[in-house]
């Protein structure tokens, strides 16, 4: 259901639309897994965890079979095999191989950007490395790839976290140190844990690639921007979604007072001062729907200007798994 925008007694006097913004291409890929798979199977489908951080998204492939769990205790034994999409966040081997043992019909819609560092600590394991990871404690992305080595692999959020590491002695030899990340963290926050990890750990070995992606990095660089000429700044996304509180989180380091809502329904009146400058973007899980009725919202005064910023293009495309192409 598409939420209806509200009517607004203030009139900005400009408002400026983040671009990029929205789905990135390991959005829109596990999204269209889950499509398929319905069309393909037919209702329902079963999906671990919520596909991607949005309601809107979610409760749009719950109408149409999708049901969502957390745990795979939940999926009923069905002829021939439940069919079961684990969601773009990724999973542990632990999960993978139970749904294995159970024989289910299995399609991953893990970003294959998320899939990328399983490999990497997968393969640093194999090779005797213990493994840093910096991310958010209880985010599934964190969890699916914590969850890819039985041992040796330690969480970090912040720089007290790394020099609590040091001191608890667990690191055995720190040439055979290796930091992974969460694809959807602060840019900026990621780079000063870093420098802590490296200068506490003079030999730790980077990843080959940045893991931080394309698109978690593109919009908060074009939020960086926008935000820089605003008063306020409106992020449309979801309370759950890591990369749309980041986008939020650097808008309000650049001196804007920043809002993450869902839709235009949560626009307060109370915001945004008449003539006002306001710059708006979206978490990487956000449809486009939703950024365009908040635009509506902004913009019904004639005295309003809308500014599309120009951005970084992303011409990214992921395969769909077998058997769903």
């Amino acid at each position: 259901m598409v939420p209806q925008s509200i009517p607004l007694t203030f009139h900005p006097k400009s408002v400026t639309l983040a671009n990029p913004r929205g789905f990135c291409a390991g959005v829109d890929r596990a999204i269209l897994i889950v499509e398929r798979a319905l069309e393909k199977f037919g209702a329902p489908v079963y999906v671990r965890h919520e596909v991607v951080h949005n309601k809107f998204v979610v409760d749009d492939l719950r109408a149409r079979g999708a049901i969502f769990v957390e745990d795979l205790n939940d999926v009923p034994e069905l002829p021939g095999g439940a069919v079961v999409i684990f969601s773009a966040h990724g999973v542990s081997k632990a999960l993978q191989a139970e749904a294995k043992v159970r024989n289910f019909r299995i399609f991953d819609a893990t970003c294959p950007l998320v899939t990328k560092v399983h490999v990497e600590v997968a393969k640093l394991r194999k090779e005797g490395f213990q493994i840093v990871m910096i991310g958010h404690e209880g985010h599934p992305e964190v969890e699916g790839t914590m969850g890819q080595a039985s041992e040796g692999i330690y969480l970090v959020e912040d720089e007290d976290d790394v020099r609590a590491l040091k001191a608890a002695n667990l690191i055995q030899n720190e040439e055979k140190l290796a930091f992974v990340t969460q694809t959807t963290l602060s840019v900026d926050d990621t780079a000063k844990v870093v420098a802590c990890l490296q200068a506490t750990f003079p030999k730790i070995r980077p990843p080959r690639k940045d893991d931080i992606c394309y698109a978690t990095t593109n919009r908060q660089n074009a939020v960086k921007e926008i935000a820089e000429d605003a008063d306020v700044v409106i992020i449309v996304g979801s309370k759950a979604s890591s990369n749309a509180n980041r986008l939020r989180e650097v808008a309000e380091r650049k001196g804007a007072k920043a809002y993450l809502i869902d839709s235009a329904e949560e626009l307060g009146a109370d915001w945004i001062q008449r003539g006002a400058r306001v710059a708006v973007s979206a978490g990487a899980s956000t449809p486009e729907h939703l950024v365009q009725g908040v635009i509506e919202s902004l913009t019904r005064s004639q005295a309003t200007a809308l500014i599309t910023a120009n951005g970084e293009s992303e011409m990214v495309e992921f395969k769909l798994p077998v058997g769903l192409s």
